[in-house]
């Protein structure tokens, strides 16, 4: 039986900018989605893609390159109209994959949706993966016992040094690394845009940066088959 794949995007761009910290031309970031969405197509998985909003997803025109490879956009015409998060099925899926993007951090982050999305998958044992600033979809959920999930988990995100180097410390709602580290995560980091992926329990899996994209889609495929 074929697999269901959730991939969730952001819906923020940074047109308003009504806070202190802001990144006003953002979204996420393309090779983040394309590359594993890409993979789980060839490996006949059924992919749905959802933001908070639905609709547009914006893609970070950082991420778009001449250099590209053309498949992807076709992956771009996908994006325009992602599916409203609120009117998904979640029982109908084996894994939900948060793509990162800086955008990421100023709607999943703080998303109470979110946290509700991510509790369900690890209520029931599910696939939970995300990738550079996607993993702030982790850092509100708890378990049953009201403990964060992320807590002694083997992690990995979009590191402090990466956002210094880029001079976006100041830009974002918080530091992702410092947030996970505050919330008792075992953080791993790599060099600054090595490929690197953590998995925790099976069940857990974190990239670091978009380096990461084939790696984090292997291992999210690896722990799909581990679970058949």
């Amino acid at each position: 039986m074929n697999k269901n794949i959730l991939m969730v995007v952001t819906n923020y761009s940074g047109d308003i900018c009504d806070r202190e910290n802001c990144i006003k031309e953002t979204g996420l970031n393309l090779e983040e989605y394309a590359v594993p969405y890409l993979i789980f197509e060839a490996t006949n998985y059924n992919i749905t893609t959802a933001s908070l909003k639905g609709g547009y997803a914006p893609v970070d025109e950082s991420s778009m390159s001449c250099s590209n490879p053309m498949e992807w956009d076709r992956c771009i015409k996908i994006l325009r109209e992602t599916k409203k998060i609120s009117d998904i099925e979640t029982d109908k899926f084996d894994a939900v994959y948060f793509v990162g993007g800086h955008g990421a951090m100023f709607d999943i982050a703080e998303s109470g949706e979110i946290k509700k999305l991510v509790e369900y998958f690890y209520s029931a044992n599910k696939v939970i993966a995300a990738i550079c600033h996607g993993v702030a979809a982790l850092i509100n959920a708890k378990d049953k016992k009201g403990i964060p999930i992320v807590q002694n988990a083997v992690v990995t995100s979009f590191t402090n040094r990466e956002e210094y180097i880029l001079k976006l410390d100041k830009s974002v709602p918080f530091l992702l690394e410092t947030k996970l580290r505050h919330l008792g995560a075992d953080f791993v980091e790599d060099k600054p845009w090595a490929e690197h992926v953590e998995t925790y329990c099976d069940n857990i899996i974190t990239g670091q940066n978009h380096k990461s994209s084939t790696l984090i889609a292997e291992k999210i495929i690896e722990a799909l088959d581990k679970s058949s």
